[in-house]
């Protein structure tokens, strides 16, 4: 049971959160340029896939318990930059992008929230590959 928990948490990171990050970095240069079709787009492969991302702290959560780490604190601060970065998408990200395209808003803000945004799941990534304590070796 753990192995397809994790399969699903790691096929559910790489489909939802991929898009996510990858749309958002590409808004703010976008938005300089003025493509509203594009900043459209790209607003809505955010909203869509934010939500379908939740899929992945369920399943990681629930693969967590069943390999018994849910108090490693390798975990627990993979669990609050999960948490500030999706803090981030939908209270920043998302209504900025959504300010942006009705025109009110500023790209280069943008810009730097959404590097912050990428930079929490690289970190993310790193603790879940490197983490204190590993089975695996690496």
């Amino acid at each position: 049971m753990t192995k397809a928990l994790l399969s699903i948490h790691v096929l559910a990171a790489i489909i939802a959160i991929g898009p996510v990050t990858v749309a958002a970095s590409m808004f703010p240069a976008v938005a300089r340029r003025g493509d509203g079709r594009a900043l459209s787009l790209l607003h809505r492969i955010c909203r869509v896939y934010s939500l379908i991302a939740l899929a992945v702290p369920v399943f990681g959560l629930a693969t967590a318990g069943s390999l018994g780490v849910l108090g490693d604190a390798w975990l627990l601060a993979s669990i609050a930059l999960t948490g500030l970065a999706a803090a981030l998408l939908g209270l920043v990200i998302l209504p900025q992008q959504a300010r942006l395209i009705a025109d009110t808003g500023n790209p280069s803000r943008l810009g730097l929230v959404t590097g912050v945004f990428n930079l929490l799941w690289a970190v993310v990534v790193v603790l879940m590959i490197v983490r204190p304590g590993s089975t695996t070796g690496v």
